[in-house]
């Protein structure tokens, strides 16, 4: 197994992961202080704000590779384990899903409209 294909199997369990610790946050037989730790590491891996900025050399995919998965094992020692391997499946579930070019096409043409308005709107300006 070369280093590539382990590098993206770790990447697909931490993204399975992430996605079960958020059903976790949501879930009512999880406890509170599981709740707010399962929720906020979803929230941190999910959200486009990170800690240290991305375009930061080095240091800025640092906190995504320690951050991250020093979260999640903290987390999973407060998600009771039978709940999390019901998270697990549902999230690689959820994961499988089929995605949709339609819906993804008319998402890029409605900003490509946007866009366009925009322009011609500065244009008009001038």
């Amino acid at each position: 197994m070369t280093w590539l294909a382990s590098a993206k199997g770790w990447a697909k369990r931490l993204k399975r992961d992430v996605l079960a610790l958020w059903l976790a946050a949501r879930d009512r037989r999880v406890p509170w202080h599981a709740k707010l730790i399962a929720g906020s590491v979803a929230a941190y891996a999910l959200s486009p704000i990170d800690l240290i900025p991305d375009f930061v050399p080095i240091l800025g995919y640092l906190d995504d590779l320690l951050i991250v998965p020093l979260g999640i094992m903290l987390a999973l020692r407060f998600v009771p384990e039978p709940l999390m391997i019901e998270f697990r499946s549902k999230a690689e579930r959820w994961a499988e899903r089929p995605t949709s070019r339609t819906g993804f096409a008319f998402i890029i043409a409605v900003w490509l409209c946007c866009l366009a308005f925009a322009l011609w709107s500065l244009w008009e300006l001038r």
